[in-house]
């Protein structure tokens, strides 16, 4: 029990250093562990998870429903998640119970990890390592994002996204270029919207008809 404890204030320091060295808005430590809505509901899930991996009933779940009341982030307890999780903002943020989640993931407000239906088993997504999901990013079903990928605000994933991969659009569709800034951040106003990349290929080759 002790080693656990341990681990889990290690994980919890973990996720206020990223914070306060990722997020220019955070001014001091003390900011970070009193107004930052993401960290409370990571605390939150680190002992509801812990407490759910001994077989307690019920409580687990009490935490994770009486933190969504607080914090607007619903996390199952039975979802895992990596070590140094940012979770920037996060209203509107839902986990879902069978989710797997990477280390060194950031993710915006409004996004879920969610199921596609009543199906059992694995029914939620697993993200990789370094991966960024962007506001209001909807990933769903038992599918995979890999390690450093992006998916881009208000898209929405249905299919398995290779590494080092950009998503964008509903369905989402991978961008066939980086759109990643020095630090590896996701920079939305530089993403291209790839049913315009298409249509402007399709204008080129009518004029190069038209041309001919």
């Amino acid at each position: 029990m002790f080693k656990a404890l341990k681990r889990g204030i290690i994980k919890v320091n973990e996720d206020i250093r990223v914070i306060y060295d990722n997020d220019p808005a955070a001014q001091n430590l003390a900011e970070v562990i009193l107004c930052y809505p993401g960290l409370h509901a990571m605390v939150a899930y680190r002992l509801a998870h812990r407490l759910y991996k001994w077989h307690i009933p019920l409580i687990p779940r009490m935490i994770s429903y009486f933190t969504r009341i607080i914090t607007g982030i619903e996390i199952h307890p039975a979802a895992k998640i990596g070590r140094r999780f940012f979770i920037d903002h996060g209203e509107g943020i839902v986990i879902g119970e069978t989710a797997i989640v990477g280390d060194d993931v950031l993710m915006y407000q409004q996004v879920t990890l969610g199921g596609t239906g009543k199906e059992t088993g694995k029914r939620h997504p697993t993200v990789g390592n370094n991966v960024i999901l962007g506001a209001g990013a909807k990933i769903l079903g038992n599918i995979t994002i890999g390690d450093n990928s992006r998916v881009g605000a208000g898209s929405v994933v249905i299919n398995d996204v290779p590494e080092h991969s950009t998503v964008v659009g509903v369905p989402g569709r991978i961008v066939q270029r980086g759109v990643v800034d020095d630090d590896g951040n996701l920079m939305h106003n530089k993403i291209p919207d790839p049913i315009q990349t298409e249509i402007d290929k399709l204008k080129a080759e009518v004029e190069k008809l038209k041309n001919n």
